[in-house]
């Protein structure tokens, strides 16, 4: 068994070696959408390793193609389906914000201010920023200026 700790929740759990991130934090009942189904191809599990990168698998060509698409990506930048756990001492930070993964989502919010920053699936983009209301005018603009197409992205991506 390995361990993990998760900031800024400041919990720490154990997982068995060569097991992924992702199943760390679905454990700890985090909101993760795992739009693709764990196969690498979406943002929504996108997290930044504070430390212990050389504890986790290598970074695969597929978890590499998408994090090359994700705006808010850095360095430390790792897709939690594909990181799998080979030693301790990693420490993971979450993105601040939440991913969505429909506009519909957002539309049931307009009116309101948005609670913190809401990231595009695919990129990592903030679609609305934290504290800013939610309009229907900001809807259309996002529904236009925005590829949206989850789904679609899905079903034409193939496993490489």
């Amino acid at each position: 068994m390995k361990t993990v700790r998760l900031e800024p929740i400041a919990q720490q759990t154990s997982i068995e070696t060569n097991g992924n991130l992702l199943s760390v934090l679905l454990n700890k009942d985090l909101d993760v959408l795992r739009e693709c189904g764990g196969r690498g191809m979406c943002a929504t599990c996108h997290i930044y390793v504070s430390s212990g990168m050389d504890a986790l698998s290598p970074v695969n060509r597929r978890e590499q193609r998408t994090l090359e698409v994700i705006t808010t990506c850095k360095t430390n930048s790792r897709l939690a389906c594909q990181a799998r756990v080979m030693g301790n001492g990693v420490v993971v930070e979450l993105p601040p914000g939440m991913y969505v993964n429909s506009l519909q989502d957002i539309e049931v919010l307009i009116g309101r201010r948005a609670e913190q920053n809401l990231l595009h699936p695919l990129t990592g983009q903030i679609l609305v920023e934290a504290g800013k209301l939610i309009t229907r005018s900001m809807m259309k603009q996002l529904e236009t200026t925005t590829s949206f197409k989850v789904v679609e992205y899905f079903s034409n991506s193939s496993e490489a």
